[in-house]
């Protein structure tokens, strides 16, 4: 294994690529509004909004799955059986 698979090109290209996409991605975040100072506080911000969300949609998504669910796994069991039953010996 060589470096060029491990880094996905020569070294200090990878690093001159991820330089300025770092950069890129610095002053996007900038224009957002996101700095270093506040950049922990909108994290926690988002952390606590998506805990907030979370129980109700929890919920919701459980009522889909299980309905989902009555239709795609007797579906799928049938269609795994068919092909070992199809299966040449």
């Amino acid at each position: 294994m060589d470096r060029n698979t491990i880094f996905g090109g020569s070294p200090l290209a990878v690093v001159v690529r991820l330089a300025l996409i770092s950069i890129v991605v610095g002053v996007v975040l900038t224009a957002l509004g996101i700095n270093l100072r506040n950049f922990f506080d909108r994290i926690n911000e988002l952390l606590r909004a998506i805990y907030d969300l979370g129980f109700g949609a929890v919920d919701w998504m459980l009522q889909y799955l299980l309905l989902g669910a009555i239709v795609v796994v007797p579906i799928w069991a049938i269609t795994r059986v068919a092909a070992i039953l199809k299966k040449p010996e």
